[in-house]
């Protein structure tokens, strides 16, 4: 069954169209400073990891990481091989970090080493990865405000080539516990002709205590999954109870195992519809934007098509053979924002921009059987508007290939995409176009972590609802204006927000942290100068000067405090009361 073709519903009651800016605030954030008894375990980048996929991945790694279950408490790991814990309930009294766990002593030695990484998967587990390709799952007890227990080493076992771990959670199913985890890894492919010659692999992994051991506890691992894509993924989580996995990149994954056996390789949309009923094009959807993949003869140039559009009707073809696609267009687009481009001498892609932003289209050509697309039969009907004649439609439309460097659409726009965890095939698929995704935060310990991408110039928080097939992402938040500002930070390093969504945070790669507070009421009655109306609520910014030279390597946000780590240090900046 093909994926369903989905997109993100912006709710605009969460909009604020009258937003203007942040107006800077000089009140002071109180900050506090915990020296590191020894550095934190930063592993620094190799000349063989020359790849953007290696700089996202290992290079930007968040080192400090916050537990959703407890208010207030960060974890890191220093070059000791210690997990370290700092929980704060007076900020004017804090106390040194404490020991929870260590891992073995020989942790510095590889070669190959990466970032050891900690993944809490629940009020009472975690698991850990040495940077070497050993995963740990610890029971750790509740690790509330008191609580002095150490973890306790429950499964521990190599898992092959190092990784890092960036989601974990934990279930009980049929008096089964199991714990599942995506495990990321950057790999040195075989033969590479073209390209970085690397490839990533997400892998996830169920590790599980049957019930056939009792009080053993005896943990061994029930199932290994493997994609594999193009570039590291932006956001990638397991749905509860291991329904699924969410993954948000800029290239497509696709399975390659399962349980250590190849599988087919028609994971990817297109090629699954091509085999299935060989379409002449595909074509997919967004609220605002049209995407149409076309195969091209083998022998097709550049200088062989021909390309026509018109605000209602769409012709592309190759000369010397009948048209591909010819006909009226569902709905009228904007012929002066829609591009095309040639890839790899056989795929043409043709990218439409929507005259009415919101209705999705049943169809791309009226009445065209030669496509192949997969609307979500849940969508309410559109009624198209009549058309109109276009001024503009003798114009011809933009060509990607004259565009600046700045001018030009993404050449893989991102993708969200869901797995199904028993078949491990697409189920629902979102084009974001050139939606720059920003940050993933964890606002429920049980919710999936919601992800932040930018929308005009805004910054939308969105939750997965995996119960809810129809409505899977729900836009929850807003952060007015946060997209425009962010893209202004040149050294940002690190973006997050609170869990209740009332500040969101920047931090550069040396010193200086951003704070961006939603817009609160006034004390005093303040009016515009320029358009003379009363001004209600305000936005503040609010900049932070870290005492330290060194690189911040961890950023972490709750309701009331933003945690800083360097290699020495751990800031603790107390942004609200």
């Amino acid at each position: 069954m093909a994926a369903s073709n989905s997109s993100l519903k912006i709710n605009k009651k969460l909009l604020d169209p009258n937003f203007e800016s942040y107006r800077l605030s000089l009140d002071p954030l109180p900050t506090y400073n915990v020296e590191l008894d020894a550095a934190v375990a930063e592993v620094k980048l190799k000349d063989n990891q020359y790849t953007l996929d290696h700089m996202r991945a290992f290079g930007m790694y968040n080192y400090l990481q916050i537990d959703p279950w407890y208010d207030d408490s960060v974890y890191f790991m220093d070059c000791m091989g210690r997990v370290l814990n700092l929980s704060v309930t007076l900020d004017t009294a804090l106390g040194k970090p404490r020991e929870v766990y260590c891992m073995l002593s020989d942790q510095n030695r590889s070669e190959n080493r990466l970032c050891a990484s900690l993944s809490l998967t629940s009020a009472t587990w975690a698991a850990l990865s040495d940077g070497m390709g050993r995963l740990y799952l610890l029971h750790t007890g509740k690790r509330g405000e008191g609580a002095v227990s150490r973890w306790e080493l429950m499964f521990c076992e190599d898992m092959g080539e190092p990784f890092i771990i960036v989601h974990s959670l934990s279930h009980l199913h049929d008096a089964a516990h199991s714990v599942e985890l995506a495990l990321l890894r950057i790999q040195r492919e075989q033969s590479a002709d073209s390209g970085s010659g690397f490839f990533v692999s997400l892998e996830w992994l169920t590790v599980s205590n049957s019930k056939d051991h009792g009080e053993g506890k005896k943990y061994e691992v029930s199932r290994r999954r493997l994609l594999q894509g193009k570039c590291v993924p932006h956001y990638a989580a397991v749905e509860p109870q291991g329904l699924g996995l969410m993954v948000l990149s800029e290239k497509p994954f696709r399975l390659t195992q399962v349980d250590g056996e190849p599988v087919g390789q028609s994971a990817p949309e297109a090629m699954e519809l091509e085999q299935k009923t060989d379409p002449i094009y595909v074509w997919q959807q967004t609220a605002e934007d049209i995407t149409v993949t076309v195969h091209l003869p083998n022998e097709a140039t550049k200088e062989d098509i021909q390309f026509k559009l018109s605000m209602d009707s769409l012709s592309v073809g190759v000369q010397g053979y009948t048209p591909l696609i010819d006909g009226h267009l569902h709905a009228p687009v904007d012929p002066t924002a829609s591009t095309w481009n040639m890839k790899d001498d056989k795929i043409l892609e043709v990218f439409l921009q929507k005259k009415n932003i919101g209705p999705m289209w049943p169809e791309l050509v009226i009445r065209d059987r030669t496509e192949e697309s997969v609307v979500n039969p849940s969508l309410d009907d559109v009624n198209a508007e009549d058309l109109i004649d276009d001024p503009e439609k003798d114009k011809p439309p933009c060509n990607v290939q004259e565009l600046e460097d700045c001018d030009i659409f993404p050449e893989d726009s991102s993708s969200l995409m869901r797995f199904d965890g028993e078949t491990m095939k697409p189920t629902h698929v979102v084009n974001l176009g050139s939606h720059q995704f920003l940050f993933a935060v964890d606002v429920s310990p049980s919710e999936m972590p919601c992800f932040c991408v930018r929308h005009d110039v805004d910054a939308l928080v969105w939750q997965p609802r995996p119960t809810q097939p129809d409505n899977m992402w729900e836009h929850i938040a807003t952060f007015n204006a946060l997209g425009y500002v962010q893209a202004s930070k040149r050294d940002k390093k690190f973006a997050t927000c609170a869990p209740n969504f009332s500040y969101a945070a920047l931090g550069e790669c040396l010193r200086r942290v951003f704070i961006y507070r939603q817009p609160s009421p006034v004390d005093t009655v303040l009016f515009n100068r320029k358009q003379g109306k009363k001004v209600g609520q305000v936005a503040k910014q609010q900049v932070a000067s870290l005492d330290s030279n060194d690189t911040v390597l961890g950023f972490r946000a709750t309701n009331e405090r933003l945690f800083v780590l360097t290699s020495r240090n751990l800031f603790v900046l107390r942004v609200n009361n």
